[in-house]
């Protein structure tokens, strides 16, 4: 029986690696939702042991679209570091994501028409659609940050590499109170 002296325990830690694609053509981004969730966010999944953050993107996006879409996508240059934590599922996430730069291939499926496009993830049922910036700023993206970023991206692609530290929500004092917010962008070489 837990002891209750002690504050309630936090939900468990995990230590997630993930790459995604800033998939951009025509002044509009593709961001999926998974079937059930309320939110959309980058196209891309984890990186797996002895796989690089180029090739895992490659592989998330032929298993997500298929190989017909998935495969038509050309993977470029890191744009991206972000550090963001979160929880989802009832479990606290430390997420380290490596965002590339990514545009459909000449003759791409995902160029010549609007979608939406299904997709899956798993079991589960998600939807890629494109979006303009001005379309943006009435979405649920998840990481929050992205949604500002994504119109000022579309807008001007930022060169060099930029790393954003970003919590979801307010970190809890080991007094109990809520801490600041926190949400962090520096520009790198």
């Amino acid at each position: 029986m837990p002891d209750p002296s002690l504050p309630p325990s936090t939900p468990p830690w995990c230590l997630r690696h993930r790459a995604a694609a800033l998939v951009t053509h025509g002044g509009r981004v593709l961001l999926h939702q998974l079937d059930g969730d309320s939110f959309w966010a980058l196209p891309g999944g984890a990186i797996e042991p002895d796989e690089s953050a180029c090739d895992a993107l490659a592989r998330e996006l032929q298993e997500e679209l298929g190989a017909d879409r998935g495969t038509c996508i050309a993977v470029g240059s890191l744009a991206v570091v972000a550090e963001n934590f979160f929880a989802y599922g009832g479990v606290s996430y430390h997420e380290i994501g490596l965002y590339l730069r990514a545009s459909p291939l000449p003759g791409s499926p995902l160029a010549a028409t609007d979608g939406p496009y299904d997709g899956v993830e798993g079991a589960r049922r998600l939807v890629f659609a494109w979006f303009s910036a001005a379309e943006l700023a009435g979405l649920d993206i998840r990481p929050a940050f992205l949604r500002a970023f994504l119109g000022d991206f579309l807008k001007q692609e930022p060169a060099g590499v930029l790393h954003i530290v970003h919590r979801d929500t307010p970190p809890q004092k080991t007094d109990g109170t809520a801490g600041a917010h926190q949400h962090t962008a520096l520009t790198t070489g």
